[in-house]
C-alpha cells in the first residue's frame, strides 16, 4: 500500500483460472510475468488462434475447381510461361494423368453431387449454410462470452471446427456423395467457427486501453489475411493427394490451436493478478511500455467474472453499434465472395493469353491477402492519426469500388497486371474490414456509456461481425448463382479462343481432340 491508499500496480497474486501453461512458465522463470509481457503473449496467441480460424475457412474455396471441373476443352486449359516475378510456385500448370494407361485426363469428373449443372449452386448453397450458420451463431457466441470464461470458450470453439471441417473431407475417403452430409457438417462448423471472433477481440480489448489500438489492432488483424494465405497454400499443397486432405489438414490444425489456446491465454488481465485496463483509465496501463512501479492505481479485488455483462439490446442502443454494423454487411459481403470465389474465378478466367490450374490458382488468390495485411495496418495507422474510425473506414470503402471494377477490366491483360490490381483490390476490401471488426468493436465495447462495470466486448462484437457475416453468406451465395449462368452462357458459344500450347502438348492434346470429335 502507498501512502494515498493506492496499490501498486503489479500482479497482486495468482488468478484463480491461471492457464496451466502460464503457470509451469512462472514457476520455470522464478518470477511473476510484467503487463508487457501478458500482452504480447496474448496478442501472440489470439494471433495464432485467429489464423487457425480462417485456414480452416479456405479449403472450400481451394476445392470448388475439383468438386466442379471448369467445363472448358481441353486445349483451353494448357498454359505454358512461368511469368516474373512468381515463377513456377505459383503459375505452373499441371497435366494430370487418368485410370487407363498412357492416356491423359486432361479435365477432371468432379465429384457428385457438386459435378452436375447445378453444381455452381450447390456450392453456393453450401457456402451460405456455412456462414448464415457463423452469423446466427456470433449473436449467440457474443452473448456467451461475456459470461463464460473466453479461454474455455475459444477453446471449445476451437476444437469443435477442427473436427467437422476434417469431417468435410472425410466424406472423400468415405465415397459420400450425399448432398445432405455436405450441408450439415458445413452448418456445424460455422456454428463453433462463430465462437472465434468475439472471443478473439474481447481478449484483446481485455489487455489493451484505446491508446493506439487502430494500429495495435490494425498489425494484429494481419491474422486473417495471415490464416487465409496459409490455409490456401496448405490446401493446395495436399490436393494432389485426394481433396479431402485439403479439410483435414487444416482441421487438425485448428485443433492443435486451441490446446495452445487452453493452456497458454490469460483471458483477462484480473486472472493473472492485474487491474482491468478498461476499467481504470491509467496512462501506463493503456500503452506496451514497462509498468511504472509508481503508477499507482485502485486494486482489481473481484474476478472478472463478476463484472456484470450487458443484454443485445443494451449493447444495440451504444452510439455507434448500428451504423458500424450495416457497413460491415457490405464490407464483409464483398471481402468474403473474394474468400471462397477468387481461386475459381482465376482458375476460369484467361489471363494473358493462357489458364493457370486448380492448385495454382489457389496460391495465387493469396497475393489478395497480401494486399489486405496492408489495408488493415494503413487503415488502424489513418484511423489513430485523424482520431476518425468512421471517415477512415468511409473513404476505403468508397476507393474500393474503382479497385474491384479495374480488377475486372483489366485483370485479364497480363499476369503482373492481374497480380497488382488484386492487391490493391485487397488493400481496400480488406481495410475497413479489418478496422470495424477490430478497433471499432474494441471502442464501442468499452464505451463510457457501460460506466467501467459492464462487459460488453464480446457482445458488441458479435453484434457487428454478425450483422457483417450476413453479407458474407449473400455474397458467395449470389457468386455461385451468377457463375451457373455466366458458366452455361460461356459453353453455349461456339470455341474460338486459342492459346499457345508447349510443342509437347500440342501431341497430347490434338489426338484426344480429334478423337472426341
Amino acid at each position: 500500500m502507498s501512502g494515498n491508499g493506492g496499490v501498486s500496480l503489479q500482479p497482486s497474486g495468482l488468478g484463480q483460472r491461471t492457464p496451466a501453461g502460464i503457470v509451469v512458465i512462472k514457476r520455470i522463470r522464478g518470477g511473476e510475468l510484467s503487463l508487457t509481457a501478458y500482452r504480447y503473449v496474448v496478442l501472440l496467441i489470439t494471433f495464432i488462434a485467429y489464423a487457425c480460424y480462417h485456414a480452416s475457412r479456405k479449403p472450400s474455396s481451394i476445392v470448388k475447381s475439383v468438386l466442379y471441373p471448369e467445363p472448358l476443352s481441353p486445349a483451353e486449359k494448357v498454359g505454358g510461361r512461368y511469368p516474373w516475378p512468381l515463377s513456377a510456385v505459383f503459375m505452373k500448370e499441371e497435366v494430370r494423368f487418368g485410370d487407363d494407361p498412357g492416356m491423359n485426363r486432361l479435365r477432371d469428373k468432379g465429384w457428385a453431387p457438386f459435378n452436375g449443372p447445378d453444381g455452381t449452386s450447390k456450392l453456393g448453397e453450401i457456402d451460405l449454410a456455412f456462414l448464415a450458420c457463423y452469423s446466427m451463431g456470433m449473436y449467440v457466441a457474443g452473448h456467451l462470452g461475456d459470461r463464460l470464461d473466453l479461454r474455455i470458450f475459444l477453446t471449445v470453439g476451437m476444437i469443435g471446427s477442427g473436427i467437422f471441417v476434417g469431417l468435410f473431407g472425410v466424406g472423400y475417403f468415405w465415397e459420400v456423395h450425399a448432398f445432405g452430409f455436405f450441408l450439415v457438417t458445413q452448418m456445424v462448423a460455422g456454428l463453433f467457427q462463430a465462437t472465434g471472433w468475439p472471443s478473439v477481440v474481447a481478449v484483446v480489448g481485455n489487455w489493451f486501453g484505446k491508446r493506439k489500438r487502430g494500429l495495435i489492432m490494425g498489425i494484429w488483424n494481419a491474422h486473417t489475411s495471415i490464416g487465409n494465405i496459409s490455409g490456401s497454400l496448405l490446401a493446395a499443397c495436399v490436393l494432389d493427394y485426394g481433396w479431402g486432405w485439403s479439410f483435414i489438414v487444416p482441421g487438425a490444425l485448428i485443433v492443435l490451436g486451441g490446446v495452445l489456446v487452453f493452456f497458454f491465454l490469460p483471458a483477462y488481465p484480473e486472472d493473472v493478478g492485474f487491474p482491468c485496463v478498461n476499467t481504470f483509465n491509467n496512462v501506463a496501463a493503456e500503452t506496451l511500455a514497462p509498468i511504472d512501479e509508481e503508477a499507482q492505481v485502485p486494486a482489481a479485488s473481484s474476478a472478472s467474472t463478476e463484472r456484470r455483462s450487458v443484454g443485445l439490446i443494451e449493447a444495440c442502443m451504444i452510439p455507434g453499434v448500428i451504423p458500424f454494423a450495416l457497413c460491415l454487411f457490405f464490407s464483409k459481403l464483398v471481402a468474403y465472395t473474394f474468400l471462397y470465389w477468387l481461386p475459381f474465378y482465376l482458375s476460369q478466367t484467361e489471363i494473358g493469353g493462357e489458364y493457370v490450374s486448380v492448385k495454382s490458382a489457389g496460391n495465387l488468390s493469396t497475393l489478395f491477402d497480401v494486399g489486405g495485411i496492408f489495408g488493415g495496418i494503413l487503415a488502424g495507422y489513418v484511423s489513430d492519426k485523424l482520431n476518425a474510425r468512421a471517415t477512415t473506414a468511409a473513404s476505403f470503402m468508397y476507393a474500393a469500388i474503382p479497385a474491384m471494377l479495374l480488377y475486372r477490366s483489366y485483370g485479364s491483360i497480363s499476369h503482373l497486371i492481374n497480380i497488382l490490381l488484386m492487391m490493391v483490390a485487397g488493400l481496400f476490401v480488406n481495410g475497413p474490414y479489418a478496422l470495424i471488426t477490430t478497433a471499432v468493436s474494441a471502442d464501442l465495447g468499452t464505451h463510457s456509456s457501460l460506466k467501467g462495470d459492464s462487459r460488453a466486448l464480446a457482445t458488441v462484437t458479435a453484434i457487428i461481425d454478425g450483422t457483417g457475416s450476413v453479407g458474407a453468406a449473400l455474397g458467395p451465395l449470389l457468386t455461385g448463382f451468377l457463375s451457373r449462368k455466366e458458366i452455361a452462357e460461356r459453353t453455349s458459344r461456339p470455341f474460338v479462343r486459342h492459346i499457345r500450347q508447349p510443342p509437347l502438348l500440342e501431341h497430347i492434346s490434338e489426338p484426344l481432340l480429334s478423337n472426341k470429335t
